[in-house]
């Protein structure tokens, strides 16, 4: 039995959606997930690095111990595959190290073109194929005479399904809040638009940690949820949304989040800001993509008057058919 080394930040568990997609194809799993900023980022190292003078330097010092550490578990595990989401905690050598004897697969979850993702642009070298979420980072590559492939993410439809319920939310975001600029301002506007209908949002708005001012005199506190909750309570409020509203941030132009796929694998009606991809997922409004704040609201004022469940079940069929995760891992495992 070939096996699998996956190396992964906790992105939303999506390493272990990856595990279980390799093993449905026959393939042994291993699973190392490490933390960032510094690994691994809990107790008194946390706060080391939270009051640290040089933060630089603590998480390059950790940097160091996590691939000395990351050798020996391959070493020692033998794979014939090494995958990592990112592997921002990866030196460059580390990765021409694993492929001396193995194949190494690279998914960019975020765009190669953040400046805290820089680092990964050298990694392209040092993988036998690399993967990006954004089809502009695959033109970036090109203009440097590199070879990257678009690879949007996917549905874990162990993690999310149609589960009958009553709709008694209205309009339902799911997300992280505070880091776009642009989210913050459309949801604002949807609170404020329709208050009379039951809205939620979910996700860090204005976060304690970052500051307790904003926090306490936070507004639309009935709305804006402001925790973090579980896939499975995701999946569970789908169930119950007329509206799964979805706008993206900054950084994506062509490509698509992960509510993309688990709104459609979970059987909502989702309303959400146009691209060129999603446009191509979805070309028979299996899903309302609106270009402006004018055409969001009209999109959402059509579905809380009439049922789209019909929509809804036509993107579900989408996604269950051609956007699970042993979809992706297949395709990664052909370009090998």
């Amino acid at each position: 039995m070939q096996k699998v080394l996956i190396i992964s930040s906790p992105f939303f568990d999506y390493q272990i959606s990856v595990g279980r997609a390799f093993k449905s194809l026959g393939y042994d799993v291993k699973i190392e997930t490490y933390d960032e900023p510094i690994h691994p980022f809990k107790g008194l190292l946390k706060w080391r690095h939270k009051f640290a003078k040089n933060k630089e330097l603590l998480r390059n010092k950790s940097k160091a111990k996590y691939n000395i550490y990351i050798q020996n578990v391959f070493n020692q595990y033998q794979p014939d595959i090494v995958f990592t989401y990112n592997g921002t905690i990866l030196y460059t050598e580390t990765l021409v190290y694993f492929r001396k004897s193995s194949k190494v697969l690279l998914w960019m979850y975020d765009s190669v073109l953040r400046p805290d993702r820089i680092q990964c642009v050298n990694h392209i070298d040092a993988v036998d194929a690399f993967f990006c979420f954004e089809n502009k980072d695959v033109e970036y590559f090109k203009t440097i005479n590199k070879t990257a492939y678009f690879l949007p993410l996917a549905c874990d439809t162990s993690v999310y399904f149609p589960i009958e319920n009553k709709k008694d939310i209205d309009i339902l975001f799911v997300g992280t809040i505070y880091t776009s600029k642009n989210r913050i301002r459309v949801l604002e506007e949807v609170a404020k638009r329709y208050p009379k209908r039951k809205v939620l949002f979910y996700g860090h708005y204005k976060p304690f940690y970052k500051n307790p001012f904003t926090w306490l005199f936070r507004s639309y506190r009935s709305v804006f949820k402001n925790v973090n909750i579980s896939p499975q309570k995701v999946n569970e409020l789908f169930s119950r949304t007329k509206i799964a509203l979805n706008t993206h941030h900054e950084q994506s132009t062509d490509g698509a989040n992960q509510r993309v796929f688990e709104i459609g694998g979970a059987r909502a009606y989702q309303i959400c800001d146009y691209n060129p991809f999603i446009q191509s997922l979805y070309p028979n409004g299996e899903a309302g993509l609106y270009k402006n704040d004018q055409e969001m609201f009209t999109l959402i004022d059509e579905a809380l008057e009439n049922d789209k469940s019909e929509m809804a079940n036509k993107a579900y069929m989408i996604i269950t058919s051609k956007h699970l995760f042993k979809n992706r891992v297949e395709e990664m495992l052909n370009h090998l």
